[in-house]
């Protein structure tokens, strides 16, 4: 079996509060840590570190100037071939500060392009992708019970539809319970590591 190559990995921490005691920070860092350990090369991002407006309209998604910021962010994804996006789940969905970064990082130009004849074409194909999700809750609730549609959506309507693939995803529920932090934090090494 033949090793595979080294990979460029952005990895965005969009846990929306600084606070670096918050589980997230935690599981970011041993990403990146397994994956720097496993000779990837990483670039990260840290969405609760930033200062960009939320955007109002399809005309100032598609012609304001992109905050300093975003250019970062989207410097940071397009060098990559492989992102890892973790955050908490917040009343059943991402993030707003998180959906406001999609939306402002995944604009026309860079994440999309208008030259096909039946719309918009994906511009960041190429690309795999791990959404990393942590919860209160039992996983299994959230993706059984609750049909895990805000999940579905952000990889299918906003990741996929922007070209990466596969996409995959980790639920890692009852995040307060015993052990479960460490636990958390050693699955993450092991996704940067694998980088897929």
């Amino acid at each position: 079996m033949t090793e595979a190559p080294p990979r460029r990995i952005a990895i965005i921490d969009a846990h929306p509060d600084p606070d670096p005691h918050h589980l997230i920070h935690a599981m970011a860092d041993a990403c990146a840590r397994g994956a720097r350990e496993a000779g990837h090369t990483v670039r990260r991002v840290n969405v609760a570190d930033m200062d960009f407006p939320i955007l109002h309209s399809a005309a100032a998604w598609r012609r304001t100037q992109v905050p300093a910021d975003i250019q970062h962010s989207q410097d940071a994804i397009g060098w990559a071939d492989h992102l890892i996006l973790l955050y908490p789940l917040w009343l059943g969905d991402v993030p707003a500060m998180l959906k406001g970064f999609l939306e402002q990082v995944f604009r026309p130009g860079f994440a999309l392009g208008e030259d096909a004849p039946l719309g918009q074409v994906a511009l960041l194909g190429g690309r795999s992708a791990r959404v990393i999700v942590t919860m209160g809750m039992p996983a299994p609730i959230y993706r059984f019970y609750f049909g895990a549609h805000s999940l579905k959506s952000l990889e299918r309507n906003v990741l996929g539809f922007v070209g990466f693939d596969p996409v995959r995803r980790t639920l890692i529920g009852s995040v307060e319970g015993k052990g479960q932090a460490e636990r958390a934090l050693r699955l993450a090494g092991k996704l940067g590591a694998a980088a897929n």
